[in-house]
């Protein structure tokens, strides 16, 4: 028994958006680097305009995994969502230790900056991308929630501009910037390691977190007419819809409507909007199971 039942997601407007959002605000964030004399803010344009390409490979990734399945791909594209968020998130990793890298140099020899120019473009990174984080926070997929762990980044990063430009506009304390800078990468970096070790537990195949295997097993145990069943596996094909397949002994004296009624019963055991593609195999009393292997 198999079922396909199609999501419908905002995923890739809110992508398009913050590619479009992040491309501007790099282009702003270039003449603003040069026009503060800021090795700070070039740095960040850097940076993203690394993200900026990474997010249009997300948004293209979005837009491939809406396709339906054919020959070769029988799930359909749904797991190519996931190389946005790995792409994403290993570029993010790279970003934010060359931010960290130039946050030590300035540590080390701290540099004079032009604050009233550092805060106006402040404001503007803290518009641009709180505009982006709000849109893409809306969504659920993995790769919408390490973009939006990217954009948050930004936003915290240009409030500490904000904060650092202000301090610095009324004492000589140009070393302000880069502690800032060091501690919100820090902080960034752990929550954009926890969200790629879920990627990874996708790509790896790993039981859903939220699904129980040896419960559900234990349910299918108690149906009326089931003797037994084995080679139960679950996976996620994008964290979001999961793929179920299991084998089922019934009883001896098995008709049609008893093997009709459990195929159901299990079924309703899962979560349709979870589990998108669900397959039974049913085996009669003393019928090999033609699996080779777990």
């Amino acid at each position: 028994m198999s079922h396909d039942h199609h999501h419908s997601h905002g995923s890739s407007g809110n992508l398009k958006i913050a590619f479009f959002l992040n491309f501007a605000f790099t282009i702003i964030e270039i003449l603003g680097g040069l026009w503060t004399n800021s090795i700070a803010i070039l740095t960040d344009a850097i940076h993203d305009a690394g993200d900026t390409a990474s997010l249009g490979l997300a948004w293209y990734f979005e837009n491939l995994s809406k396709r339906g399945r054919t020959p070769r791909h029988t799930f359909g594209f749904k797991r190519y969502r996931l190389l946005g968020g790995l792409i994403i998130g290993l570029v993010l990793i790279v970003g934010l230790g060359f931010v960290l890298w130039f946050s030590v140099q300035r540590l080390l020899d701290p540099q004079p900056v032009n604050a009233p120019g550092m805060i106006a473009l402040a404001i503007v990174g803290i518009t641009f991308n709180g505009a982006a984080v709000l849109r893409v926070r809306k969504g659920s997929s993995l790769t919408e929630k390490v973009v939006s762990w990217h954009l948050l980044e930004d936003v915290l990063g240009w409030v500490a501009v904000l904060i650092g430009a202000g301090v610095m506009s009324i004492w000589d304390l140009p070393i302000i910037d880069p502690i800032l800078s060091v501690l919100i990468s820090l902080f960034v970096l752990w929550n954009v390691t926890r969200n790629l070790k879920n990627v990874v537990k996708v790509f790896l195949q790993v039981t859903p977190d939220s699904f129980d295997l040896e419960e559900f097993e234990k349910s299918l145990a108690v149906i009326p007419g089931v003797s037994e069943t084995h080679h139960a596996h679950v996976w996620s094909l994008d964290g979001e819809s999961h793929v179920l397949t299991v084998h089922v002994v019934m009883e001896k004296q098995t008709v049609r409507d008893d093997i009709t009624r459990v195929k159901q019963t299990i079924r309703d055991l899962l979560d349709p909007e979870d589990f998108t593609h669900v397959t039974i195999d049913i085996e009669l009393p003393g019928e090999p199971c033609l699996s080779s292997q777990e």
